[in-house]
């Protein structure tokens, strides 16, 4: 878009979101949109479990883990028979919104649990040591997070695995229509020891829960640095996700149409006045509001073993979900340790947390339609090479 020109009218834009634009331009953009499926960033997902040896059967599953802002902050070191060495990427930090590295540290402890449950499918255990050099407080990336010993046990397959292809964060407005019950809730406990599960679907609380949310979403989207750091990692069109299938992807129709026409660039979401950048307000003020209840998990502290048992119960909360049938969206801005979150931060601690607890997790459940994978690096470009 060009930031100079006049903004577009709102409810022209709303229809051309709604697939007006398509249907006006012919069969020429229904042909284009038949093209716009980035496969080759989705191609580890039908790769995964297609490896013989057991490590990397596992890995192939373990790159599949939801983790902040999608950039994959894992790289595992195969050097040593049996053992796979997990390392944090330095170059997948987020400064702006993760200043401490807490949710890239639950990025990868939901990577070792995927990893795991895959392993337990050909019958191994896996003997995990935590920061086997120490944990790092400042930059988690500056020592091994993890060293993992694969050791043929006859273990049985965890029924979850049955469940890890279809697992999504699913960013939508959710069907308020369809009721989410107590008894839904109590089903997802992920039964962590060093995690305690709640979750409410009481109308006062909800509320409450979906204010919290969408101010403390203004507040990243409204600061600057903040809201650049995520659109530095957007990848735009198909093209764009190919070449670097991590980040925030923006593709499929019609967004795949509006970037093909000039109506949606880096340089308009970060301009306040265009279309583009209301549009980045308006469509989480929308699905916040579609929310019919919320799941959270909290620790004792605030270590990074307790950050990583929370990825580890995420991950599982994630999958469970999907085994009941439900949708499950992470939303993690209340829980940032910059500044000027720092109100949210106080109050979500507040609605949710127990005397010392830290809220290491926070997501919306309910239903919603089935959404597409996310793009994924192929395993070997997750292989270090030492």
């Amino acid at each position: 878009m060009n930031t100079h020109a006049q903004p577009m009218p709102r409810r022209k834009f709303i229809a051309m979101l709604g697939g007006g634009f398509i249907v006006a331009a012919g069969s020429g953009v229904t042909a284009f949109s038949l093209t716009r499926t980035p496969h080759e960033a989705l191609a580890p997902w039908q790769e995964a479990g297609q490896y013989e040896e057991p490590r990397r059967f596992a890995l192939s599953y373990a790159i599949l883990a939801p983790n902040p802002h999608n950039l994959q902050p894992w790289l595992v070191d195969l050097s040593q028979p049996d053992v796979v060495t997990l390392l944090a990427d330095p170059d997948r930090r987020l400064p702006e919104t993760d200043p401490y590295d807490r949710q890239l540290t639950i990025g990868l402890g939901c990577f070792l649990e995927l990893m795991r449950i895959a392993a337990s499918v050909q019958g191994y255990q896996l003997d995990i040591t935590l920061f086997p050099h120490g944990a790092d407080q400042a930059l988690i990336a500056s020592r091994p997070v993890a060293s993992v010993r694969f050791t043929q046990a006859g273990l049985p397959a965890d029924p979850l695995f049955n469940s890890i292809l279809e697992r999504r964060s699913t960013k939508e407005p959710f069907d308020m229509g369809q009721q989410v019950d107590d008894i839904h809730i109590a089903a997802l406990n992920p039964a962590n020891e060093r995690v305690r599960f709640s979750g409410t679907r009481e109308p006062g609380q909800v509320e409450v829960l979906r204010a919290l949310i969408w101010n403390a979403y203004q507040v990243e989207y409204l600061t600057r640095p903040k809201l650049q750091e995520s659109i530095d990692v957007m990848r735009m069109g198909k093209a764009a996700i190919n070449a670097t299938p991590d980040g925030i992807d923006i593709g499929g129709m019609p967004l795949e149409g509006m970037l093909a026409l000039g109506l949606i660039t880096k340089a308009g979401l970060q301009t306040p006045g265009t279309v583009a950048y209301q549009t980045g307000l308006d469509m989480y003020e929308t699905m916040f509001a579609a929310t019919p209840a919320f799941v959270c998990l909290t620790t004792a502290g605030n270590s990074r073993e307790d950050q990583i048992a929370a990825g580890q119960a995420w991950l599982r909360l994630n999958l469970l979900t999907t085994q009941h049938g439900m949708a499950l969206h992470p939303v993690s801005q209340c829980l940032q340790e910059y500044e000027e979150m720092q109100t949210h931060y106080r109050q979500a601690h507040m609605l949710l947390a127990q005397s010392g607890e830290t809220v290491q997790m926070l997501g919306r459940l309910g239903y919603a339609a089935a959404v597409a994978p996310t793009p994924r690096w192929r395993l070997d470009e997750k292989i270090s090479i030492t």
